[in-house]
């Protein structure tokens, strides 16, 4: 049964996204600051392999920031099989859905099987909280679905960005993570960090996650996947400069994200912010959300997450698309598909009412206001922003939620839900 709603659910996605590619919706989609950034653009990717294949260095101006792997491929499927590359995205979008079918499916098997061990240590009357053996089937179909049909995939999708090569690296090393495939889950991994150093961090749940799993030697194949991640790294960034014979990439890949150098607006909170900044201190804050986007909670989140490094990756990738310089609505898709794993939290979520109506209302807001700033002149940059903020917002109330969801409910198991103090029944808070 499953696996016939899983062929259903694949084929209506596929459909929907091919018919949205041949509408009359297609060219304004790829238009949208939401879907669309200097970092992903296809039309960009279009203008650099155009200057690649005349001799001209594609980063010498400001417009083509992928990276020289992308840009020989790009060319080369644009020479041979244009006419086949809309159907090229469709069909990287629902292997991308694939890969987190598999992921979400080993992740739940792992999970059950860690329940049946650790049962009898769990207090009373939380069987609630507890996972079903039907979970195994259903986690899995929850977290296709949540992919395929999210409005937001679909728009990256039918939008044509480079986003979707992102989604398919990122739900590969997720796969590969879950099954403790070194090799394939850094290799992933670099070819994603190579195009946006954001994802890099993802290392030290992979490395957590090996350790944790292999036994006496898992501390040293822990250690050699960051190794392998250093050396792959270097290998593809070499490589690219024997494409390119320059190192000018760089500046324009690496050097573009970090200084964020075109303020045109997106979903993220940069473009506002560094518009109204006086350039004297734009080093300090470019700096301190860099680090906040990185770097800030890793130690932290790792430090608590320790025991379970898949939830870590997750909210690890959910932080990275909210903060990230150049976001859009592609990051936010992956990250969201990944939430129905942890779904036997779902009690503790208190805001999932007020999330929602937030998603709901600023992804109507967004389009709305920026035809009254860009087309009507009867709005100005504060209230896009204002809709950009209030996104972020509720993405940041979404990963909070669920990482407190995810405490108190593994508080819970070994406690019990009714707990007393004094012989009177307390309320537990997470502060």
């Amino acid at each position: 049964m499953v696996a016939k709603n899983l062929s259903v659910s694949f084929l209506i996605a596929g459909t929907i996204r091919h018919l949205l590619m041949l509408s009359t919706f297609a060219p304004y989609i790829r238009d949208r600051v939401e879907v669309s950034t200097p970092l992903n653009s296809w039309k960009r990717v279009l203008e650099g392999a155009h200057l690649h294949e005349r001799g001209v260095d594609p980063y010498s101006g400001d417009m083509y920031h992928e990276n020289p792997l992308i840009l020989v491929t790009t060319n080369f499927l644009i020479k041979n099989l244009s006419p086949f590359i809309p159907g090229m995205f469709v069909l990287i979008d629902l292997l991308s859905a694939l890969f987190i079918f598999g992921m979400a499916r080993i992740v739940a098997r792992e999970l059950l099987g860690r329940q049946k061990k650790e049962q009898s240590t769990y207090a009373k009357g939380t069987e609630e909280l507890q996972l079903r053996d039907e979970d195994e089937e259903i986690i899995p179909l929850y977290c296709t679905v949540a992919y395929l049909f999210n409005p937001y995939s679909i728009l990256n999708c039918v939008g044509q960005t480079t986003t979707v090569f992102s989604n398919l690296l990122l739900s590969a090393f997720f796969y590969f993570m879950a099954k403790r495939k070194i090799i394939p889950a850094v290799a992933a991994l670099v070819l994603e960090t190579q195009r946006n150093f954001y994802p890099g961090v993802l290392i030290v749940p992979l490395a957590i996650h090996i350790y944790r799993q292999e036994g006496g030697c898992g501390r040293c194949r822990a250690i050699r996947s960051i190794l392998l991640f250093i050396l792959g790294l270097g290998i593809v960034n070499y490589g690219s400069y024997l494409v390119m014979n320059s190192w000018t990439f760089l500046d324009a890949t690496y050097g573009f994200i970090l200084n964020h150098r075109d303020l045109q607006p997106n979903i993220g909170l940069f473009w506002y912010f560094f518009t109204e900044m006086f350039d004297h201190f734009r080093d300090l804050f470019l700096w301190t959300f860099q680090i906040n986007a990185t770097v800030l909670y890793l130690i932290p989140l790792a430090l608590k997450l320790r025991n379970e490094p898949l939830m870590l990756a997750t909210v690890l990738a959910g932080l990275g698309a909210i903060f990230r310089s150049y976001p859009c609505v592609g990051d936010v898709a992956f990250y969201m598909s990944l939430l129905p794993m942890w779904k036997f939290g779902q009690k503790f979520m208190l805001h999932n009412f007020v999330v929602g109506c937030f998603f709901l209302i600023t992804s109507v807001l967004g389009p709305v206001v920026w035809h009254l700033w860009i087309y009507s002149a009867s709005a100005n940059a504060n209230f896009y922003f204002g809709v950009t903020l209030a996104f972020a917002t509720a993405q940041i109330f979404l990963i909070t939620d669920l990482l407190f969801a995810f405490i108190k409910r593994e508080f819970c198991l070994k406690h019990g839900l009714s707990i007393s103090k004094d012989g009177k029944e307390t309320r537990m808070t997470l502060e």
